[in-house]
């Protein structure tokens, strides 16, 4: 069992910045990946971005490459998303999930969930 705690969302106007982050507990030492969805109401919750444990491979989705960074404190055991140049489009609860089972870019195939954290950015 892998638990995941999500925190940093808020309110901000477009063009700011926030950095979530994912403190991850349990069984780390199964973990394989951790990675970073997104769901604005009504949408399908969507990828943002991932990487391998290993850190040989990160991806990032095309809306947010460029902007978005993935990056990991190992000592913590916690992920973090820093989110720059944010975009009212960009506003949905973001979502951590860990230990992925095929593409990184799906999440039916990620087995842990952390509880979501709102993210609000205003035109």
């Amino acid at each position: 069992q892998v638990q995941l705690v999500e925190s940093g969302g808020g309110l901000v106007q477009a063009g700011g910045s926030l950095r979530l982050s994912c403190a991850a507990s349990g069984s780390i030492f199964s973990i394989n990946a951790m990675g970073w969805f997104r769901q604005a109401p009504g949408k399908e919750r969507e990828f943002v971005a991932a990487f391998s444990w290993s850190g040989r491979n990160t991806y990032y989705a095309d809306s947010v490459k460029g902007r978005f960074t993935i990056s990991r404190d190992n000592a913590k055991n916690t992920v973090y998303l820093q989110m720059n140049s944010l975009k009212p489009e960009d506003t949905a609860v973001y979502y951590c999930a860990s230990i992925v089972s095929g593409s990184y870019y799906l999440p039916k195939n990620y087995a842990y969930w952390g509880q979501g954290t709102q993210v609000t950015v205003s035109s």
